[in-house]
């Protein structure tokens, strides 16, 4: 990854909830594994593990107590799916809104010194 502190990124955006891909090899492995365990591979692995990537992807944008900026997560499974609450709590106390106006009036708000 790539680490920009401070002014120099002020939005992050991911287009797709980060989950693995199923056609990986590794991954066809661990969920046949489970599967056979009789677990949940959804809920037991490839859940948290996309819960993982949104919180490392949604770090690089807050990496110290003066930095700000949009965190936008296109994937609209976020408010749609039942696990989308999952990956929301999982991201730092943060307003949100699908209000772009609110965005704008960010954006316009001087940062804190």
């Amino acid at each position: 990854g790539v680490d920009v502190p401070g002014q120099a990124l002020s939005c992050v955006i991911i287009d797709r909830l980060p989950f693995a891909s199923p056609g990986d090899p590794v991954l066809a492995a661990r969920i046949e594994a489970l599967r056979r365990g009789g677990g949940n591979p959804f809920a037991e692995h490839q859940l948290p593990q996309a819960v993982i990537a949104l919180k490392q992807g949604a770090g690089r944008l807050i990496r110290g107590s003066s930095d700000r900026g949009v965190l936008v997560v296109c994937d609209p499974r976020l408010l749609r799916k039942s696990y989308g609450h999952t990956f929301l709590a999982s991201l730092p106390p943060m307003a949100r809104t699908r209000d772009i106006a609110e965005v704008r009036a960010f954006f316009a708000e001087p940062a804190a010194p």
